[in-house]
C-alpha cells in the first residue's frame, strides 16, 4: 500500500474524499493530515476516519519540524488540497515530483499568491470568463508554476455568480482529485 499525506487548512472536503476513496482501494492510504489551523473542520472530518491530524505553525512548517514528522510516515505522495501556506522548499527538494496540489482554475490563468478559493471565482466572474476548471500540478517553490499533471474544464455561460462557479468546481474536485492521485500512484499519469 502506498503512504499519502494531506495537507488542508479549511474545510476538508477534498482531503475527506480522498481518505474515502483510498479506504475502498488496495492501493494506498492516507497517513495523516497535516494543518496549519488549528479550528480547521479538516480534523474533524480526518478524525471520523481515524486518520490522525498533525497541527503546524507556519515556523515548524519552514524550520525543518514538519520535515521531520513528514519523513518519519515516509510517504509516497504528499497532497495538497487547499493548503493556504506556501510549501517550503526544504519539503520540496526531499519529496521531488512526489507533491502535488489541486488549483481552482485552469493554470496558467489566475495563479499565483493570493489567487485561492473564492478570490478566484470572483475575479473569473469579473472577467467573464466563458469556462473554467481545475489544474492538478506538481509543487515546486513557485505558487502554481509546478508542471501541470492534468485539467478538467467546464463551461460557463456568463450568468453565474462567483458561488455558482464555486460550486461547478467543487464539483470537478471531487470527481477527479482521487483519481488523479491513483494515476499518479500507479505510474500511469
Amino acid at each position: 500500500m502506498k503512504k499519502i499525506v494531506i495537507f488542508a487548512s479549511g474545510s476538508g472536503t477534498n482531503a475527506e474524499n480522498i481518505i474515502k476513496y483510498f479506504a475502498k482501494t488496495q492501493i494506498g492510504t492516507v497517513e495523516a493530515v497535516f494543518t496549519n489551523n488549528q479550528s480547521a473542520q479538516v480534523i474533524e472530518r480526518a478524525k471520523n476516519y481515524g486518520v490522525p491530524s498533525i497541527n503546524l505553525s507556519k515556523g515548524e512548517l519552514n524550520d525543518g519540524i514538519v520535515l521531520q514528522k513528514i519523513n518519519k510516515i515516509q510517504p509516497d505522495l504528499i497532497v495538497l488540497a487547499g493548503f493556504l501556506l506556501k510549501f517550503p522548499e526544504n519539503i520540496i527538494t526531499a519529496y521531488p515530483d512526489r507533491i502535488v496540489n489541486i488549483h481552482p482554475a485552469l493554470l496558467p490563468k489566475y495563479g499565483g499568491k493570493g489567487m485561492y478559493g473564492m478570490n478566484i471565482h470572483n475575479a473569473i466572474v469579473a472577467n467573464n470568463e466563458k469556462e473554467t476548471g481545475i489544474t492538478i500540478h506538481f509543487v515546486n517553490e513557485n505558487y502554481d508554476e509546478g508542471n501541470i499533471i492534468f485539467q478538467k474544464s467546464v463551461a460557463l455561460t456568463g450568468d453565474e455568480t462567483p458561488e455558482e462557479v464555486a460550486a461547478k468546481i467543487h464539483g470537478l474536485e471531487q470527481e477527479y482529485f482521487p483519481t488523479v492521485i491513483e494515476g499518479i500512484l500507479n505510474h500511469k499519469i
